[in-house]
């Protein structure tokens, strides 16, 4: 007589969920990284409205676009 295998006995597939990046999440990545290190460029050079503007743009909106999309 032929046994079950156990029930808490894990899967070998992938499952249909997991991250996969693509061209569009490497684009948001690189576009992310450029307005991070453009804000940073021009807080060095004093500017009280860009740097500010291109950090929150980069840290807060591009970046984390480009992990979740």
């Amino acid at each position: 007589m032929r046994q079950k295998p156990p029930a808490n006995r894990r899967s070998t597939t992938i499952p249909a969920h997991s991250l996969s990046f693509s061209r569009v999440n490497v684009l948001l990545g690189l576009a992310g990284g450029v307005s991070v290190a453009a804000g940073y460029v021009f807080l060095a050079n004093g500017s009280i409205t860009a740097a500010p503007l291109l950090l929150v743009l980069g840290y807060v909106v591009l970046l984390p676009m480009a992990i979740i999309k």
